[in-house]
């Protein structure tokens, strides 16, 4: 903790003279006007629509050759009414190019098709605001920038667009409602900026130019969209998107009935103001919620899987960016989940929950959330109630001052309780988020106390995080301390009671020939040891060597030197076989080689191998994606993992397979397909989930999902399902 504190000290007069810095942005303005004539959404840029908008154009280059004029022009108009912020964008090419798009499908990858962006931040603060993309084929993509750079593009809004397709060039419209975004009332100016990814050319551009070394959505670097009048409130924002849905489920292998259900329930959200919205939901329902995707688990420690449901997503850097990626003091994906007495997981019915969140002012972000969920007699577990509140403060130019408070409270009662539940379990923790103007400088540090009913020792967490990127070099410094008491049960802390120090380095050179791009050359120490920092408990030293192409393609290779310390007994190859022995240790080394092929092309591939030693034997591991792309209506898929292990007598050698071919299909930018098969022969099992989606109005859909799960060697099924799911969102 004083380490911390000294550190941020001793910043303290950098971000002085990094907040004098930010007037220098504002070279990059522009005014939008009022239109004078309803803008007809066509993808068409007529004449007396768009007389008077400011021209932007002059784009440049972020890749290959930073700085240096676009090779294609691309020119931008800008216009506003009561109800719109209407974008409208010309991007020439040469006639003969073509285009690279992924899919039909909403919510493509911006980095993986031709596409065009416009980058909003409406609160001034460097760090947060709303991307909104369309590709040649006019398929949407929005997502909400934090962090600086980071976007989720998981986020699901209404807006519109329009686009042409011509010969020398693409034209498109976008209607962004102001509805949609968030911001200050009485505004008059937000942060922008354009982005271009011109795939098939391997090259990106933007109006505001963008280092080499950043992420082009980075809000860092942006100019200013200066509105000719300050904001006013749009009108009532009251949107409610109900739900019905029906299903039908067979466990065979337990020899039951077909069990079927119905349920209903709704989400709202509510505009408090133009910066804060409220949502809230009642009996929610996820099941047509995109299938995990496996992973073969030859970890110590739990596996990490990503939240994917809607009502958790909006502003979800709020609640779930505090701490690191594995030690977050609050993970909504524990909410609705149930243990047993054996400490198997099912669901955990949520009856309903509220979420407030959004910015008061520019420089003042709140989060609150609650939720409860219902009591599960059948395995025991009693209803809970989940309280997470949050706040972050800007300070500096781009920095920020951010706490967290979360609470789990039993409020259920059940006879025959699965397994003890304490009444309360409760974490609290102050984080400070760094960021220089130019985003050389970025970093975290933070400190977080849990509280049970049952603590006692060493209950708190602590950790820091600073880095420096330049265009050659990348140096990041991290250290992490979680006592073995910290108990952050509605978090994700799979390990407790070490030190960690992890510092590293990594060396760009910028070659941009004729066919080669960059090389990096890095360098990461990672020791971990116990609370007393005297006993070793891991260590690992990895190099690593990348080279990128212009054709898109890149060869790496990464060298390991591993050292472990078993705590407790461990079975390598989690078949169930001897295990090893609690006390002993292991150094081992490892080496592998991933190639990816061009993934403008048609048929495109990656493949990873790893061979070398492991604890007291050898492993080989295999990684191979095929894919093909029957543009622009989906992806044919093959993902397979194979893991070969050799351990000497009396230990289990093992032979595990993770194979998961994969259907994309769009048939229109309304109705899609994907149809996901899983084989993992280490838990026994394939799976196989169907999911078609018919979006008949924006963010209105009808789902129909089938599930099944067979034994591998018989086929013989375990259990079955099939879901019908109808949402349909209604502005009040």
């Amino acid at each position: 903790m004083k380490a911390t504190l000294i550190t941020i000290f001793l910043l303290f007069p950098f971000w002085i003279y990094a907040n004098d810095k930010e007037k220098k942005d504002k070279e990059f303005g522009l005014i939008v006007e009022p239109a004078l004539k309803a803008i007809k959404l066509d993808g068409r840029l007529e004449v007396g629509e768009w007389d008077g908008a400011d021209l932007i154009s002059d784009f440049v280059q972020q890749i290959p050759n930073e700085g240096l004029p676009a090779t294609s022009k691309t020119e931008v108009r800008l216009k506003y009414d009561e109800d719109f912020l209407y974008v409208a964008a010309t991007l020439y090419q040469n006639a003969e190019e073509g285009y690279v798009v992924s899919s039909l499908r909403r919510d493509f990858r911006f980095y993986e098709n031709d596409a065009f962006a416009v980058i909003l931040g409406p609160y001034d603060d460097g760090n947060n605001g709303f991307m909104f993309a369309v590709s040649p084929y006019n398929i949407q993509m929005e997502g909400l920038v934090h962090n600086g750079d980071r976007v989720s593009d998981v986020w699901d809004n209404k807006w519109y667009s329009s686009v042409q397709r011509y010969e020398d060039r693409w034209e498109v419209e976008m209607a962004i409602p102001f509805k949609t975004l968030r911001f200050t009332e009485g505004a008059t100016h937000w942060r922008v900026n354009f982005l271009r990814n011109d795939r098939k050319n391997f090259e990106r551009s933007s109006w505001v130019p963008v280092p080499l070394n950043q992420r082009i959505a980075s809000v860092a670097f942006s100019g200013y969209l200066n509105w000719d009048k300050p904001l006013k409130k749009p009108g009532s924002n009251i949107a409610v998107i109900p739900y019905v849905a029906s299903n039908a489920s067979k466990n065979h292998q337990a020899g039951e009935p077909t069990a079927s259900g119905m349920a209903a329930g709704f989400d709202a959200k509510v505009a408090l103001s133009p910066s804060m919205n409220l949502d809230l939901t009642f009996n929610p329902d996820f099941s047509t919620v995109e299938v995990d995707q496996q992973q073969t688990n030859l970890n110590r420690f739990e596996l990490f899987f990503p939240e994917r449901r809607q009502f958790f997503l909006e502003n979800a850097d709020l609640f779930g960016d505090f701490g690191f990626s594995r030690i977050r003091p609050f993970f909504s994906r524990r909410i609705g989940i149930a243990t047993d007495s054996m400490g198997r997981s099912s669901n955990n019915r949520i009856l309903y929950g509220a979420r407030l969140n959004g910015n008061l002012g520019d420089n003042f972000r709140l989060g609150l959330l609650n939720m409860q969920t219902d009591t599960e007699a059948t395995v025991g577990y009693p209803g809970q109630n989940y309280t997470v509140a949050t706040f972050q403060q800007k300070v500096f130019s781009r920095s920020n001052i951010a706490g967290i408070f979360v609470n789990r409270q039993t409020t259920g009662q059940v006879q025959d309780a699965g397994r003890p539940i304490a009444d309360y379990n409760r974490v609290v923790g102050l984080d400070y988020n760094m960021a220089s103007v130019d985003n050389k400088w970025t970093g975290k540090f933070f400190y977080h106390q849990s509280f049970s009913p049952d603590g006692s020792g060493d209950t708190k967490s602590h950790a820091s995080n600073l880095g420096y990127n330049t265009k050659k070099f990348n140096f990041r410094w991290n250290h992490e301390y979680v006592g073995e008491n910290f108990n952050a049960e509605v978090g994700f802390v799979p390990r407790r009671g070490y030190w960690r120090l992890e510092p590293s380095a990594m060396y760009r050179m910028i070659i941009n020939s004729e066919h080669i791009f960059q090389q990096t050359f890095q360098l990461v120490y990672d020791l971990y040891k116990d609370e007393d920092f005297q006993l070793k408990m891991d260590e690992r030293i990895t190099f690593a060597y990348r080279l990128y192409f212009k054709n898109t393609s890149n060869l790496q290779f990464r060298l390991f030197n591993e050292y472990i310390y078993l705590f407790n007994s461990f079975d390598p190859t989690r078949t169930g076989g001897e295990r090893l022995a609690a006390g002993t240790d292991y150094a081992y080394t490892r080496a592998g080689l991933t190639y990816s092929s061009d993934a403008r092309k048609l048929f495109n591939y990656s493949s990873t191998v790893y061979v070398g030693e492991y604890f007291n034997g050898e492993r080989l591991f295999v990684n191979t994606n095929l894919n093909y792309r029957f543009q622009p209506y989906g992806n044919i898929s093959l993902f397979a993992e194979y893991n070969k292990i050799d351990m000497p007598e009396p230990y289990n050698d093992a032979r595990l397979w993770l194979v998961g071919p994969r259907m994309d299909v769009s048939f229109t930018d309304k109705l899609f397909l994907s149809t996901f098969v899983q084989y993992n022969n280490q838990i026994d099992n394939i799976n196989i989930n169907t999911r078609f989606q018919w979006r008949f109005k924006p963010v209105s859909d009808l789902f129909v999902v089938y599930t099944d799960n067979y034994h591998p060697e018989s086929l013989q099924i375990k259990n079955r399902a099939l879901i019908l799911k109808l949402t349909y969102w209604i502005n009040v």
